[in-house]
């Protein structure tokens, strides 16, 4: 009888842990039967890029097609989900475990709390959802409403008591131990410096350059308080489409928006790879008459 029963209790346990295995392995192939390396849906970072058409000349202000590329960026980060938003979400399920937003936009104060998506993002922002804004979207229009924005972003711009200058100089490091500063140095970049912009006092300078002999914040962090730990991350650099194409000034701009979602950024940086083709917008359309 004992040998017959050995074999058998061997099948058993075989055959049990063959059905684990394979439980195992369904789980980590469900949402995606051809491959093994996507994380179980609702298990990934959820990260919204929210742009919208142009509205400067072709080549600069190219909204919704960087926030593609730094989408695809963001992508190679293991776990993050990027979706990019042609405006405010219609649909509230896009922003269904989202982790941060990301402005890429004219001013995102007027576009994200007068818009029709206000109180949605008063609350997510309350609940300590992350948030980046970049070049315009650092922007607000109006006192009232910047000095609202101020509370949320940590700082904020306007023509009306700013100004602008377009230019080359040296993108300085100020806080080298940031994690927003891993992976990469001090660089050059001509670009359209916002001057004068607005910090909050508890507003953590991380970036600088030196514009007609002053120095300018063009990017800084801040931690929201009363928001569940919320993180923001504001930066004015962004304005021509050609800055994107350096490695450098995209992971700046990706390892800040990691950040605010409180992931780990790693030693030498996010990932940022791109191809010819990612960065390519085509021609100026003509003029038609």
């Amino acid at each position: 009888m004992r040998r017959r029963v050995k074999p058998l209790l061997i099948r058993c346990v075989t055959a049990a842990g063959l059905a684990l295995g394979l439980c195992g392995l369904q789980g980590v192939l469900k949402g995606d039967e051809r491959t093994v390396e996507r994380p179980i849906v609702g298990k990934r970072t959820r990260i919204v890029l929210i742009g919208h058409a142009p509205d400067h000349p072709f080549g600069s202000h190219m909204y919704l097609h960087e926030c593609h590329v730094l989408a695809k960026c963001l992508k190679q980060t293991a776990g993050v989900d990027a979706v990019v938003s042609d405006r405010w979400p219609r649909d509230a399920a896009v922003l269904d475990r989202v982790r941060a937003i990301v402005f890429y936009s004219s001013p995102a104060a007027n576009l994200m709390l007068r818009g029709p998506g206000a109180k949605h993002a008063e609350e997510l922002l309350h609940d300590g959802v992350g948030y980046a804004a970049i070049h315009w979207a650092t922007g607000a229009e109006g006192n009232d409403l910047g000095e609202q924005y101020l509370r949320i972003l940590g700082g904020w711009f306007s023509v009306s008591f700013g100004g602008l200058e377009v230019s080359p100089s040296r993108v300085r490091q100020l806080d080298p131990g940031h994690p927003i500063c891993r992976g990469w140095h001090d660089f050059d970049l001509r670009d359209e410096w916002y001057l004068r912009t607005r910090l909050h006092p508890d507003a953590r300078p991380l970036l600088s350059v030196r514009v007609k002999g002053h120095e300018q914040v063009v990017a800084w962090t801040f931690e929201r308080p009363n928001s569940n730990s919320g993180r923001s991350f504001g930066i004015t650099l962004g304005h021509f489409h050609d800055n994107f194409g350096s490695e450098t000034f995209r992971r700046v701009i990706v390892n800040g928006i990691l950040w605010t979602a409180h992931l780990e950024i790693p030693a030498d940086g996010a990932p940022v790879t791109l191809t010819p083709q990612d960065l390519d917008i085509g021609r100026a359309p003509t003029s038609k008459r």
